[in-house]
Parts: structure tokens; C-alpha cells; sequence
């Protein structure tokens, strides 16, 4: 598969993801179920997002090795923005996937509404713009 489809065919799977994820952001209260797929939302979209991210960023030119990689060349030549705030994500969705502490879950939930989903929100809209 070329690198031209295959960062265009993530980018699908993100956009898709992504939609769900911004539904479960747009609820107004969690009870414990649906704050943990808000949590297990976010970890998936943050995964399809740095891949989505290494994909382009290959079709570009740029090889990247690791999620950690692809951010911090993705922020340093301008494909992203806040490359700090993605290197934070990063770390929490880490956590998050070995954390099953009520409080810890309430401060992930408020992350992702309040910080992280902007990053994912911008990245898919510039990602969008370049597939018109």
C-alpha cells in the first residue's frame, strides 16, 4: 500500500473514532460507565491520532519510530500545535491504561474535556482541510 492511502485510510478510522469521541465529550455528566468509555475513547483516538501522524508525516518524507517521536517531529515541523500539551497527553494515556483509581479517573475525565480533546479537535480539522 502506498503512503499516500495509507495515512488517508487512518485518517479515516481516526475521523471516525474521533466523532465518537467528541459525542461522549459533549455529555454533560458521566456516571462510572460512561466516564470509562469516555477514558477508553480517548486512549483509542490518541492512538489512531500519533499513528495518523506517523503515516503523514512518512508520506511526507519524515520517519518517526515511537508515539513520542512522531509528536515532537510532528510539533517541530508544524503539523501540530502545543507540542508540550501532546507530550502530556501522551503520558496520561499511558497512566490511564494502568490506573484504576476513582480520583485519577475523575482528573483524566477532566482533562480530556477540558486540554486534550482541543489537540485531537485540531489535529483532525488541519488533517481534514488537507484531504480537500
Amino acid at each position: 500500500m502506498n503512503t499516500d492511502t495509507r495515512w488517508k485510510q487512518r485518517f479515516s478510522n481516526y475521523e471516525k473514532a474521533f466523532n465518537e469521541l467528541s459525542a461522549a465529550v459533549a455529555r454533560g455528566s458521566y456516571d462510572k460507565l460512561s466516564q470509562a468509555g469516555l477514558i477508553q475513547m480517548f486512549e483509542l483516538v490518541f492512538e489512531l491520532a500519533w499513528k495518523t501522524l506517523k503515516d503523514k508525516l512518512e508520506y511526507d518524507g519524515l520517519k518517526t519510530n515511537s508515539p513520542r517521536q512522531t509528536i515532537q517531529i510532528a510539533f517541530q515541523n508544524g503539523y501540530i500545535q502545543n507540542g508540550a500539551s501532546w507530550i502530556e497527553a501522551l503520558d496520561s494515556r499511558n497512566l490511564l491504561a494502568h490506573t484504576y483509581d476513582e480520583a485519577k479517573s475523575n482528573e483524566a475525565r477532566d482533562l480530556i474535556r477540558e486540554r486534550y480533546f482541543i489537540l485531537l479537535k485540531n489535529l483532525h480539522d488541519s488533517l481534514k482541510k488537507e484531504l480537500q
